[in-house]
């Protein structure tokens, strides 16, 4: 009796009819599996109609909120489990691996993904002022933190929008403003301000790995690196690896290959030709750390995922 009367109750609370108007309006919006841009540019919406096997993927800096189902994000040996209960937040571009946990056709795996803007962030922090968010010790660029009834209130009424055309230019960049401010309130926002603020470390480890972007075909020299970053070597490497878990080398080695991958998959660029074109110079130095990092070589993994049905 008392089971039943807890679950009538929380049925009925505020947070739990947010969350049943919210997967009831992404589930009508996302009538097919797959990734739907919506009308608001850094918006997206995600549909799942099945359980995913791990799939290596360069996530970009973004929000994540888990709308039905549940999902993990791996990096290195580090696990990020989130659901409609916990958000993922993403502050910098990481290779790292995801693999939806819970979906079926009568319950697709449902998601919203938020692109972040750490400008904008900057910008909101400076507004803050005193009144910014609680310190706390930096940490990985990749964190799962504890939804609330005020952010999901936002992100509902986002939702809300994308069936008002006609208010999307005005109201989704203030209801953008208010998601960051929430994010940046909770008790991790911390972990994101310290990326976003100023000149310090954390900020200074945000444009190497964009220097790392731009130059991942090339050598990398870290002495260069870590001048173009007004750091010293040393401290490069260990700021770099507290955020993203891996080296810079390793970082860059990742980005290669998840190009190398793109251009196989998505292109139909020979193997040989794409490992060339993102700086290897051994095919069998590509196919060796290819196979290392996806567990197949170039051509037997990309034929897994053509049969799995990804799309190009």
């Amino acid at each position: 009796m008392f089971d039943s009367t807890l679950r009538s109750t929380e049925e009925r609370s505020p947070i739990a009819e947010r969350q049943q108007e919210l997967s009831a309006r992404v589930a009508r919006l996302t009538r097919v599996d797959g990734i739907h841009q919506s009308a608001f540019a850094p918006l997206a919406l995600i549909r799942g109609s099945v359980p995913t096997v791990c799939m290596p993927t360069v996530y970009q800096p973004c929000l994540a909120f888990v709308v039905q189902g549940r999902k993990r994000a791996l990096l290195n040996d580090e696990v990020f489990h989130y659901d409609a209960l916990n958000y993922l937040v993403v502050s910098v571009t990481l290779p790292a691996v995801g693999q939806v946990l819970e979906a079926s056709a009568e319950r697709p795996y449902l998601c919203l993904r938020l692109n972040l803007d750490l400008e904008q962030i900057t910008r909101l922090l400076l507004e803050l002022g005193d009144h910014g968010v609680a310190p706390a010790s930096p940490d990985r660029g990749l964190f799962v933190a504890r939804m609330d009834e005020a952010l999901l209130d936002a992100v509902l009424r986002m939702v809300r929008l994308l069936d008002a055309p006609q208010d999307i230019a005005v109201l989704a960049p203030v209801i953008q403003h208010e998601i960051y401010y929430r994010v940046l309130r909770g008790d991790l926002g911390r972990r994101l301000a310290n990326l976003a603020e100023g000149d310090g470390a954390s900020r200074r480890i945000v444009r190497a790995i964009e220097w790392l972007k731009q130059r991942y075909a090339a050598p990398l020299h870290i002495e260069e690196l870590a001048d173009a970053v007004h750091m010293s070597a040393s401290a490069l490497h260990h700021r770099f690896k507290a955020v993203t878990a891996m080296s810079p080398l390793q970082y860059q080695k990742h980005l290669r290959l998840h190009e190398a991958r793109r251009l196989i998959f998505s292109e139909g660029i020979e193997c040989a030709s794409a490992g060339h074109r993102v700086g290897y110079e051994s095919p069998s130095q590509f196919s060796r750390e290819y196979r290392r990092l996806f567990g197949a070589p170039p051509r037997a993994e990309v034929a897994r995922l053509r049969d799995m049905g990804v799309p190009a």
